[in-house]
């Protein structure tokens, strides 16, 4: 009996550890909207999972490694509900629609996700290691578009999406609803 119950410990313990090492991918993302990819520390995600210090060590030795499998995560579920938005749209003339929503969205200040993409960026820029990330992430991204849209245009409307975005988050404009869908209809001519 003693072997049953400490196989049940064990378990037990067993099915809590993947949910202890999902809680501090999703703390690290927070830890990075919050501080940026400099500032962000083990002690800091450990805190923001609420689990001690050394668990965060013993799933993640390295905080490269743990940032690599937060923004991989990320990457992995932006690309997957940007395809899911663009699957309710049934033309083109639909899609408009949905690419303006998810601009604007990305504009709003304080966007956690938009902030953690461009701390990606950044990162992806420095480091080949996530830049494979952030090519996995438009090439899933232009997928999604593809299946509206011409090779050329998705080419296009992929740099746009993302420049309308970041110039609405940083302030550079005023989000207008209006200028970007002007800007989405010149690029795929509707």
């Amino acid at each position: 009996m003693g072997n049953r119950t400490s196989s049940a410990a064990q378990g037990n313990q067993g099915s809590r550890q993947p949910d202890k090492r999902r809680r501090i991918v999703v703390a690290c993302l927070s830890v990075v909207a919050q501080y940026g990819v400099a500032a962000t520390t083990h002690r800091k995600i450990a805190a923001a999972a609420g689990v001690p210090l050394g668990l965060t060590t013993y799933y993640f030795a390295r905080l490269d490694d743990l940032l690599y499998a937060a923004f991989a995560e990320f990457a992995s579920d932006g690309s997957a509900s940007f395809a899911d938005d663009l699957r309710a749209a049934a033309s083109p003339e639909d899609a408009v629609t949905v690419l303006v929503a998810f601009i604007l969205a990305g504009q709003k200040r304080g966007n956690a996700e938009s902030v953690i993409t461009h701390e990606l960026y950044t990162l992806a820029a420095r480091e080949e290691r996530f830049r494979g990330i952030t090519q996995q992430w438009m090439h899933a991204n232009r997928a999604a578009l593809g299946r509206l849209f011409d090779e050329d245009t998705v080419r296009m409307l992929d740099p746009l999406i993302e420049g309308l975005t970041i110039h609405g988050l940083l302030g550079v404009s005023e989000p207008d609803a209006d200028l970007v869908e002007r800007a989405i209809r010149r690029i795929v001519r509707l």
